[in-house]
């Protein structure tokens, strides 16, 4: 049985069975919900679990631990790799997320990252279950879009440098738990997770073609892994991973790994393959569709830039440092179809359990997502294939934008960011308050934007 809502644009769930051959379905678009939340989202739980048998897992909602059964693709350490999921019976979407925590590029990092975060290169101290979040979540009020999917999480290393041995091997074992008759594959990963979804988005796509398995639509969703090659504030010497430059980083981790990275990108930049990390390098070269995602004040970009936002109020030069940042992030991203990028001062999203909340243009990340499916399939019903449509922009649906960018000049100029607090007494911030910490100066910035500077303060102080 599949129960069908409309509401406004959204689309109807009825994805446990479908009926029609060939037809793509959709869990429904609480975003684009108003009025009393709370009793409506217990109406359609109450309704879908009562009525939909595949949504009614009320139990065993946190994903399982599972280890690989090839025992010769390890962690780090030579423990056993291992992965974990919550199936969704019925359910013939499948979302495998890649966790960040930073990288390590030779023997010094590696060893300070397996003492200090052991967790990301060690399988031996891992939890038997683990709760998701954010667009992990099994809970539609927090996850509207993917809340019943099958959904994986696992650790791999570096997946920008070494851990697509583990991901084919995780497709290899789903693939032997319904992955084979999915209608879409979603590779997802933030931070450092994010890098490894550019690195290994096609590599999925072909994996599962050799293997005869043409009907899954492969995606991407890259959070906070969208990293630019620019110039440091300040060049230190590179001794550890906070140091050393964005370029410097990839140079030594390519050599110290020996990686690989996605071959039509390796061919265009040969002898210079470790530019292949680089979002906006790599993204053209790519086959499969690819969402990104990414704070245009990134903090972890800020931090390898040596601009570190503690202390003392920022002075001119870095707050103009700061600015450019803002300005080189938005123009990489200009030919990038679906994209979600607000001015704020963060690092990752998409885990987040206020997800929802962050706007840009009035839109949400889900509600964004939601129309890049939508799109994708419009785009699959016109051409007749589930793969490469990435580079041909298809017009959104009215009120379904998936090109989303912040155009405000300064970091939390965006008034959904998230809240920003003083690292050292722990109080939250103001927008006015922070940026008066960052050493903004109200009359150059609107002599700057051609504003009259009461009007600026005013924007400010209400958050916008």
């Amino acid at each position: 049985v599949c129960v069908c809502v409309r509401e406004r644009e959204s689309v109807s769930v009825c994805e446990c069975e479908e009926r029609v051959e060939g037809a793509e379905s959709f869990p429904l678009d609480f975003t684009a919900v108003e009025g009393n939340m709370d009793n409506f989202m217990v109406q359609i739980k109450n309704l879908a679990q009562s009525l939909y048998p595949c949504s009614a897992q009320k139990l065993d909602q946190d994903m399982k631990l599972h280890f690989l059964k090839n025992v010769t693709v390890t962690c780090n350490d030579g423990s056993a790799a291992g992965y974990y999921i919550k199936e969704s019976k019925g359910s013939k979407r499948w979302l495998l997320f890649l966790e960040g925590g930073w990288y390590c590029f030779n023997k010094q990092t590696c060893d300070s990252r397996y003492e200090m975060m052991r967790r990301l290169m060690s399988s031996t101290k891992w939890p038997q279950t683990r709760t998701g979040t954010g667009i992990l979540s099994p809970q539609p009020e927090e996850n509207p879009h993917w809340w019943n999917a099958n959904i994986t999480s696992l650790f791999s290393g570096d997946y920008a440098f070494m851990g697509s041995l583990i991901i084919k091997e995780v497709v290899n074992e789903l693939l032997t738990k319904s992955l084979d008759n999915a209608k879409v594959l979603l590779l997802a990963g933030s931070s450092a997770g994010g890098i490894g979804v550019l690195m290994n988005v096609d590599q999925v796509a072909e994996q599962l073609d050799s293997q005869g398995h043409r009907g899954v639509q492969v995606r991407g969703l890259a959070d906070s892994g969208w990293f630019l090659d620019n110039q440091q504030y300040k060049f230190p010497d590179c001794l550890d991973i906070t140091s050393c430059g964005p370029s410097e980083v990839m140079k030594r981790g390519i050599r110290y790994w020996g990686s690989l990275v996605p071959e039509n990108c390796r061919q265009a930049h040969l002898g210079e393959e470790w530019k292949c990390f680089f979002g906006y390098i790599v993204f053209p070269t790519l086959k499969s569709p690819v969402f990104v995602m990414q704070w245009q004040y990134d903090e972890a970009q800020l931090t390898v830039d040596n601009i570190h936002l503690t202390g003392q109020p920022v002075n001119e030069g870095q707050w103009r440092y700061i600015q450019n940042l803002g300005q080189e992030l938005r123009s990489t991203l200009r030919d990038v179809p679906a994209m979600f990028s607000p001015a704020c001062l963060s690092h990752e999203l998409i885990t987040r359990t206020d997800w929802m909340d962050i706007q840009v243009k009035g839109t949400s990340l889900p509600r964004a997502l939601h129309c890049w499916d939508r799109s994708l399939q419009d785009q699959i019903h016109i051409n007749g294939s589930n793969r490469n449509h990435h580079k041909h922009r298809t017009p959104p649906t009215s009120g379904c934008p998936l090109h989303l960018i912040d155009s405000c000049p300064w970091p939390q100029c965006n008034p959904s960011c998230p809240t920003i607090r003083d690292q050292l007494t722990g109080q939250e911030m103001s927008t006015i308050q922070f940026l008066k910490h960052m050493g903004f100066d109200v009359q150059k910035m609107a002599q700057q934007q051609g504003m009259d500077p009461k009007k600026l303060l005013g924007m400010l102080n209400n958050g916008s």
